[in-house]
């Protein structure tokens, strides 16, 4: 029965979890009715809704994490659960621009904190030789619900307007509690030293401002607040080194496998993201081609990478992580290195590739997950948890500010082109340092004496 109890925990966990990139795609599909409807422009409406809801989901994971593991991983996940509850509410009926920011805000809120008590939870509550299968369906499931959001948010606009968007959350969580419910809720071991508030709003206010200025289009404010940003995390560092109880514990970059299982998930996100936004914007350009038919072709992309963490999670568990780590890095190169060598003559040209990239990045996720959280002690499982799914959504913003950068749409269609085997060329630059990062993860019988 327990383990039975458990089971159905850790999938409400993940059910939960999901919230957070549906929650963080399925919105785009609205801007233009909220704006309509609020009287604003929608680039106001996004920055409200879209920006704000991404600023709140970055700053705040390493805290949230944290705080799972002062308070216990299933506490701050109910926690949770009921801030996203109140967001939902509050953006259903609020008459206003204000009040549905504060309800995207909330809703980040409550993700950021369950998204990494989900993680530490799979860590700790799973046997080592279960934990890459666990962590395989934890990347398919969020990879598939920032895909299926687009397509579930504009059905619920069709059908019911864009307030069911905020309402589509209760259901999902309702089926979560009553799967969560009867699991025992252990309390976390009382701490002499109190949670390191001061850390925790350094930290936020240094990624606040990285994560504005990485998304300014003007170079001088961007490189300002960047910079700004950058010599914020020095008094941030300074003082963790002398906190009692650090947010963050800096000891754990000391551990190879964590740092690079962590790093190496940043870096596939920078060209995961980054290639999301950046084909559809070049497939328009140059052929004209319409969403429905891109979203076809990102299929092959997110389709495979979804199919394969399932398998690769599983085979994390018997092969180690450096094998699949190094083998999804290799064809994640090879997919790249062939859209750079392709004429790009018609929209097809990209659907193999595509399939291969996703291949490659659902072996590799998986892997790095598992090395990086089973080399951190339980004790720190949801403050590392934390630190990665921090990194991961850098990852992505880093990678839509390089994609900024380098493309010009307003350039014509051979100017495009060689924009975009620019961006190719610096996703391939990379992922080549995620297969470094690949290269140092620990082997089967390393991996197995971490997890042990």
């Amino acid at each position: 029965m327990a383990e039975r109890s458990r089971t159905r925990g850790l999938v409400a966990a993940l059910l939960t979890a999901s919230l957070m990139p549906l929650n963080s795609t399925m919105i785009a599909v609205a801007i233009p009715d909220i704006a309509r409807d609020v009287g604003q422009d929608p680039a106001t409406v996004t920055q409200a809704l879209v920006a704000t809801y991404l600023i709140a989901a970055i700053a705040l994971q390493s805290p949230g994490g944290k705080l799972g593991d002062r308070l216990g991983h299933w506490r701050i996940f109910t926690a949770g659960q009921l801030v996203i509850a109140v967001g939902a509410v509050v953006g259903f009926v609020a008459p206003s621009l204000t009040l549905l920011a504060i309800s995207r805000i909330l809703i980040a809120v409550g993700g950021a904190v369950i998204v990494p008590a989900t993680v530490a939870l799979l860590r700790t509550e799973l046997p080592a030789d279960r934990r890459g299968r666990a962590f395989g369906t934890f990347g398919a499931v969020m990879a598939l619900a920032a895909a299926l959001g687009p397509i579930v948010g504009g059905g619920l606009v069709d059908a019911f307007g864009w307030e069911s968007l905020f309402l589509a959350n209760l259901p999902v969580l309702a089926v979560s509690a009553v799967l969560a419910a009867g699991v025992a809720h252990p309390v976390a071991k009382a701490r002499a030293a109190s949670f390191d508030w001061l850390g925790s709003g350094l930290l936020t206010a240094a990624l606040i401002v990285l994560v504005v200025g990485a998304q300014r289009s003007d170079a001088p404010t961007a490189i300002l607040l960047v910079t700004a940003g950058v010599v914020a995390l020095v008094p941030f560092a300074w003082w963790e080194r002398r906190a009692p109880d650090p947010v963050v514990a800096f000891s754990l970059f000391a551990s190879r496998p964590f740092l690079a299982g962590t790093v190496l998930i940043g870096l596939n996100n920078v060209v995961m993201y980054a290639l999301l936004f950046e084909l559809p914007l070049v497939l328009e350009s140059r052929f004209d081609q319409g969403a429905r038919e891109t979203g076809q072709l990102l299929l092959f992309l997110l389709l495979a990478m979804v199919v394969t963490s399932l398998l690769a999670g599983r085979l994390a568990d018997r092969t180690g992580a450096r094998v699949l780590a190094v083998t999804g890095s290799v064809l994640s190169i090879v997919a790249i290195a062939m859209m750079l060598a392709s004429d790009f003559t018609s929209p097809g040209d990209v659907r193999v590739p595509l399939a291969v990239l996703g291949v490659g990045l659902g072996m590799a996720g998986p892997a790095a997950q598992t090395a990086s959280l089973s080399a951190v002690s339980a004790t720190q499982s949801g403050m590392a948890a934390g630190l990665g799914s921090t990194v991961r959504y850098l990852g992505g913003v880093i990678g839509i500010a390089i994609l900024g950068r380098v493309l010009d749409l307003t350039d014509g269609r051979e100017a495009i082109l060689t924009e975009h085997r620019l961006a190719l060329s610096i996703f391939l630059a990379t992922l080549m340092a995620g297969l470094a990062c690949a290269a140092v993860l620990p082997g089967r019988r390393a991996l197995s004496r971490l997890s042990g």
